[in-house]
């Protein structure tokens, strides 16, 4: 008895060993369980086939299979895990971040979110202080600098800054046309409404030239 009570115990323990091994090999993407983003990772989301995000997408992404419509960053804020974003409807906000991954992963059918790490050394405090420094502004959609309002990228370049006070990404002049050189109707329409030209080639960054930058690794995906 003694015997064949040991030998359970061991299968028992190699049953354990190979089922913490074969967690182990499980790849990241296949969860999102078991893994949080740290203070200061960006959060650049697949686009969600609105026809917002296929006027971002079809005018920044080129001809990558993986395009984004939206760019936040990951805090802490009073203690809880957050989303610092511009959005859209509500502007500069802190979003809790259970809700925030909710959305991003059930949008329109096409979940998912590319988690990236800054490789450089910056004062990620700072950085989270200033993106807070801006909450309240409301969303630019006239996609100009320093006018009093932030779109998505906006706000991760302007928080962003080396110690010395320079940005940690670039900006680029802009460009509002798709492939073929057009102009989508949506960014037709919205320049139009608001009684302004097109604001081609001004200064300003978009999530898919952003998350092309080399001081960017990309750390997690959820899918």
């Amino acid at each position: 008895m003694y015997g064949k009570g040991l030998s359970y115990k061991i299968l028992y323990a190699v049953g354990l060993y190979i089922a913490a091994l074969s967690a182990a090999f499980v790849p990241q993407s296949c969860s999102r369980e078991g893994f949080v983003p740290q203070d200061g990772d960006l959060l650049f989301c697949i686009g969600c086939g609105s026809s917002m995000s296929e006027a971002i997408t079809s005018s920044t992404s080129g001809s990558e299979s993986v395009r984004y419509d939206h760019v936040a960053i990951f805090a802490t804020v009073e203690g809880l895990p957050s989303v610092i974003e511009a959005d859209t409807g509500s502007g500069v906000r802190v979003i809790d971040w259970e809700e925030f991954l909710s959305k991003a992963v059930t949008i329109g059918g096409k979940p998912g979110i590319d988690v990236m790490r800054i490789q450089e050394d910056i004062d990620i405090d700072a950085a989270i202080g200033r993106a807070l420094g801006f909450r309240g502004q409301e969303y630019d959609w006239h996609y100009l600098p320093s006018n009093g309002r932030m779109y998505c990228s906006e706000l991760v370049y302007e928080s962003f800054l080396r110690r010395d006070g320079s940005h940690v990404f670039t900006a680029v002049p802009m460009s509002f046309r798709d492939k073929d050189g057009n102009i989508p109707e949506f960014w037709a329409e919205l320049f139009s409404s608001l009684g302004m030209d097109v604001p081609e080639g001004e200064p300003g960054t978009n999530p898919n030239d952003m998350s092309k930058e080399k001081v960017l690794k990309t750390v997690h995906s959820y899918y």
